[in-house]
């Protein structure tokens, strides 16, 4: 005997997902040995820079 599947009742979806992995930049091979970068996203342009305490700013 098979039993039928209600209709008005909706069925869970059952997939599941692995977690995506990070991309991960150390800033030696983003900067390349300098203090600033531009950096473009969305047609605007960002700077990313060092500060002298070793701090990173990133401004529009």
């Amino acid at each position: 005997m098979q039993t039928q599947a209600n209709p008005s009742k909706p069925v869970a979806a059952t997939r599941q997902t692995q977690p995506v992995a990070v991309k991960r930049l150390t800033t030696a091979g983003l900067m390349q040995d300098q203090r600033e970068v531009e950096i473009e996203h969305a047609g605007r342009i960002y700077r990313l820079r060092i500060t002298q305490l070793n701090k990173l700013i990133l401004t529009a």
